[in-house]
């Protein structure tokens, strides 16, 4: 699999600039062969994406621009649950025949549990394919076969913080862990809200550990391997445990809102954009929200990568973007692949931008950015632009990822489950999914 870092590194100069959204690749077109424009009667298509405002607010305005452009093609847009909710009834469709024309989902690790070759369309000679970054391909292939069209931004799993707050204090920008601790006690004896975390969504629990892991590579460049060959396990590494263990520690030290386990992903957002809050770990898709919701207050907030040991290996986690497939299922094949080739293409990178904003780097030919990104994506620059800057997340390195993290999160975070033991409850979760998929070594 090509690395992030040397893809990162190629974009940054092709491109200039990552997040969860949708729409990308170039096609000459606008689309290709495949973008409705050759229907010949009146069609109507399923699309079904999850119930995120930003994603939500994304997907109805590719809906509305592919109108313009294959007026006989009609998408109807249904949403999700996200998390674990969202994945069961993603797998249940898919198990019984009913899935949409089109869905968006991850890819990566959670694709291959889609049993793609049984489940999905092979869109391999698609006209999308060329003009995608081979990185991502990778991340949507099963078998020498592509069944996905990226749909969003690489992004960083990253701490998201209020920069003004940090001017206001005279905090400068962490580089260690225990340097991200101190700045959080001042923080908190500021009478603010040091870390923020929103445990009634609990998937967006999981970023003191998915996150960390470009610091767990940085010392052990092979741990994904052995991860994979059940050779490496969280709580027989002190490396590996220690987003479980920054977990329990920002609780055990009392740094975040009273509410975190009552608290959603929105409140999360607007306790940051309004300075209440001052850091959150959080994917960087996050701030087009913000950038929605709170307009005056986007050029306030900032990233950086959650800090390790080690000043001089600062590295940022990315992932890649989610993707568009279709299951074999469809009765609308040739219009569902002209809906998934305009997603990926130069019109669908046009698309997103008018219904999102700039959230980040294109993975895709033809897609570039204007020199005016917003603050958190300038942020993000250096991590993409430096040697070593980045460093994929563990799920597009690994076809390994259990379906229980976030609630094994969830309680370590609130102090229900020590750290060392959260992390055996990983290992053991991922012994289960690691055999469902047939991997050798289980």
């Amino acid at each position: 699999m090509l690395s992030l870092k040397t893809k990162r590194s190629i974009l940054a100069v092709a491109a200039g600039v990552s997040a969860v959204a949708l729409a990308l690749t170039g096609c000459s077109s606008g689309g290709g062969t495949g973008t409705g424009a050759s229907a010949t009667s009146k069609q109507t298509i399923s699309f079904l994406i999850d119930n995120s405002d930003a994603n939500v607010k994304l997907a109805k305005g590719l809906i509305a621009d592919y109108a313009k452009i294959a007026p006989k093609v009609t998408v109807k847009l249904e949403t999700r649950p996200a998390g674990s909710d969202g994945d069961n009834l993603i797998k249940t469709r898919l198990s019984t025949g009913t899935m949409n024309d089109v869905f968006f989902y991850n890819s990566g690790s959670l694709f291959q549990a889609l049993a793609p070759e049984k489940n999905l369309v092979d869109l391999t000679n698609q006209p999308f394919v060329a003009n995608t970054d081979p990185g991502f391909k990778t991340v949507v292939t099963s078998n020498n076969k592509v069944y996905g069209a990226p749909a969003g931004t690489a992004m960083g799993g990253a701490i998201l913080y209020n920069k003004k707050v940090y001017a206001d204090l005279g905090l400068t920008v962490p580089k260690t862990w225990d340097d991200f601790i101190a700045n959080s006690q001042k923080i908190k004896a500021a009478g603010k809200i040091p870390i923020i975390q929103t445990y009634k969504d609990t998937w967006t629990s999981q970023l003191f550990v998915l996150g960390d892991f470009a610091n767990v590579t940085a010392a052990e460049p092979n741990w994904a391997k052995d991860y994979t060959a059940n050779k490496a396990k969280y709580a027989t590494d002190p490396i590996a445990a220690a987003g479980f263990n920054h977990l329990e520690q920002v609780h055990s030290l009392g740094l975040l809102n009273k509410d975190f386990g009552s608290a959603t992903f929105d409140q999360g957002l607007k306790m940051l954009a309004t300075g209440q809050g001052v850091q959150y770990p959080m994917l960087t898709f996050a701030v087009s929200t913000i950038i929605a919701n709170y307009p005056d207050n986007a050029k306030d907030i900032g990233v950086f990568a959650i800090p390790g040991t080690d000043a001089s290996k600062n590295i940022l986690t990315t992932w890649e973007p989610a993707a568009v497939y279709i299951p074999k299922t469809t009765k609308h094949l040739a219009a569902a692949e002209g809906f998934v080739n305009f997603i990926a293409s130069t019109k669908g990178c046009d698309s997103q931008t008018k219904s999102s904003g700039i959230t980040g780097p294109y993975l895709v030919k033809g897609c570039d950015l204007p020199a005016d990104v917003p603050t958190y994506v300038a942020d993000m620059l250096p991590y993409f632009q430096a040697a070593g800057g980045t460093s994929p997340a563990l799920e597009f390195v690994s076809p390994i990822k259990g379906p229980s993290l976030e609630q094994i999160t969830v309680a370590v975070g609130s102090g229900i489950t020590p750290a060392a033991k959260g992390a055996a409850q990983y290992d053991n979760d991922v012994k289960k999914q690691a055999q469902q998929l047939g991997i050798s070594g289980w």
